[in-house]
């Protein structure tokens, strides 16, 4: 059945529809084939890999936390109230999401550097230096894995309409009360399945970490930082690792149960 749906399809979309499936399957393979499979779990458990594990866990959660306390509010505004400039705001929101990481990262350290735009302040007013430091690299992970889970939440939200939170509203249901009882219940799904997107897009960190937080060991280094710095002494290290962050990235989509995948 298989082949006979692709011999009907056109030639001119069929070919250069596979040769995209091999352009994203093939660096996967390729990975896999050179996976060190016997000394894999003894690799994985090395005191400076397990240390980078410990860290990545660390701020990946400590980041998809903040992604839920501040991304759920902006996604009920984005979809609920009618801002001026919506567009720019959307925009605003979006941009990590395309915005090269070292941009990323530079730009949070002219922010929040101990000289930059809000960074100077934090430091002589409250003594907070976030550059290279463990809350440094939460940050940077919670600044790209943001729009994530804001766009996700925000979908649902505008996809649902507002007839639910208008029923609270005529049985005397107050505005943050329709929201705890009303909205975020309706749209559960999308709230775990951003919180799903926001933790692995953190968990997979570099380019913004490495900028703005350095490469710490048991500070600041996650995986991502970890492989990075195996390529050059211990490539099959490095492998190993790359299927492990691999097989988190597959098991998120896994998690979804369909939701992305079937899209």
């Amino acid at each position: 059945m298989l082949m006979i749906r692709l011999l009907r399809a056109p030639l001119p979309l069929l070919v250069p529809a596979m040769l995209a499936v091999a352009l994203l399957v093939v660096p996967l393979v390729g990975l896999l084939q050179r996976a060190p499979w016997s000394s894999l779990v003894s690799r994985l458990v090395d005191d400076a890999v397990l240390e980078a594990t410990r860290v990545s866990l660390v701020v990946s959660f400590s980041a998809a936390g903040l992604c839920l306390l501040l991304g759920l509010p902006l996604a009920w505004v984005l979809a609920r109230v009618d801002l001026p400039f919506p567009r720019l705001v959307r925009a605003a929101v979006l941009l990590p999401m395309v915005l090269p990481p070292v941009v990323a990262g530079a730009a949070l350290l002219f922010a929040l550097g101990r000289r930059g735009l809000v960074g100077q302040w934090l430091d002589s007013w409250f003594g907070v230096t976030l550059p290279f430091t463990t809350a440094g690299t939460i940050l940077a992970a919670t600044f790209v894995a943001l729009p994530f889970f804001v766009t996700t939440v925000e979908s649902a939200l505008v996809a649902q309409g507002r007839d639910l939170e208008e029923a609270a509203a005529v049985n005397a249901a107050g505005p943050m009360t329709a929201f705890a009882t009303v909205t975020v219940p309706s749209i559960r799904g999308a709230i775990g399945a951003g919180l799903a997107l926001s933790w692995a897009r953190a968990f997979g960190e570099f380019g913004a970490t490495i900028t703005f937080a350095g490469s710490l060991g048991g500070r600041t280094r996650t995986l991502p930082l970890q492989t990075f710095l195996a390529l050059e002494s211990d490539p099959e290290s490095a492998v190993a690792i790359s299927v492990l962050l691999l097989a988190v990235s597959l098991g998120v989509l896994v998690a979804l149960r369909g939701r992305w995948l079937t899209r």
